[in-house]
């Protein structure tokens, strides 16, 4: 305990001191042709993939895809009303390697919400002017700003909260695509992400691709939604573009970097599942259909 504490307190001194300066960090670092060209590389296989597996029926939610006892684990703790996370690799490392200066995150999600159908769940996820109130804190702002039919581009402020905090303006193109009467998809690209400084603030401003920290260059999601068992499951890939650890941080345990992506991805999905609980959820309901 002691020692964690002390991990803690040592790492936050260096990013503070580092974050301090009025001169753009020294682990600034714009990222690079080969890093953008890596991670689309990355998401192509991962959607061809996803594409594969709709496509053929089969392990439409990631925790199908385990064995037998496994599987009947993870289903009770879903029903429990955990939401379960693992890391996902789309791609054979001989094929992927990491991206130079950079880091690809790869982490899948599932959820169940007793008592919601599908119709409901689409709605309250597809009204964006509502999205800072269902995912607050890590979300602050949210403004739907355009929509043509099953295509939305959205505006979030993003607050990632972990010894330092950053904010970020982002936005998305997303689309959703109805399978059948219970099973939906939905794809989600960030378009734009700016680090924000003095966020709040009379000086606030965005600061230049060169400049930011590379704490978040990419973000793309792709959602999986199933109506069974009297109520909805529901599945988050989240596949971010970061910088690499600076030189002067390799220390640093690869476990803490990992954690803030896998926390955020539980955040997101716990949240949903509130918020949807919170608004819909009858406890005298048998099935999610008959409403």
């Amino acid at each position: 305990m002691q020692r964690a504490t002390i991990l803690r307190t040592t790492i936050a001194s260096i990013l503070l001191s580092l974050s301090a300066s009025a001169a753009p960090p020294p682990y600034a670092a714009q990222v690079s042709r080969d890093a953008r060209e890596a991670f689309d590389h990355y998401v192509q296989l991962s959607e061809s993939r996803s594409h594969q597996e709709i496509a053929s029926g089969k392990n439409f939610l990631s925790v199908d895809a385990k064995p037998p006892q496994d599987r009947k684990k993870n289903y009770a703790a879903l029903k429990r009303g955990e939401v379960i996370v693992l890391p996902t690799q789309s791609c054979d490392p001989k094929n992927c390697p990491e991206p130079p200066g950079a880091l690809i995150h790869d982490w899948t999600a599932v959820v169940f919400i007793p008592g919601v159908t599908l119709s409901q769940a689409l709605a309250t996820l597809q009204d964006y002017n509502r999205s800072a109130e269902i995912y607050s804190p890590q979300v602050l702002r949210s403004r739907l700003l355009s929509k043509n039919g099953d295509d939305f581009h959205v505006y979030l402020r993003l607050q990632q909260k972990r010894i330092l905090t950053v904010i970020f303006d982002t936005e998305y193109d997303i689309h959703y695509e109805s399978l059948d009467a219970i099973h939906a998809v939905s794809t989600s690209h960030s378009t734009r992400v700016a680090e924000i400084e003095d966020a709040g603030t009379t000086q606030e401003h965005s600061l230049a691709p060169a400049d930011d920290h590379g704490f978040l260059w990419r973000l793309n999601s792709y959602w999986r939604f199933y109506q069974s068992d009297g109520g909805l499951y529901i599945q988050c890939n989240a596949i971010s573009l970061t910088r690499d650890v600076p030189a002067s941080l390799r220390w640093i345990p690869g476990r803490f970097i990992e954690n803030i992506q896998r926390e955020s991805l539980t955040l997101t999905l716990t949240a949903t599942r509130q918020a949807l609980l919170r608004q819909f959820h009858d406890p005298n309901l048998g099935q999610a259909g008959k409403r």
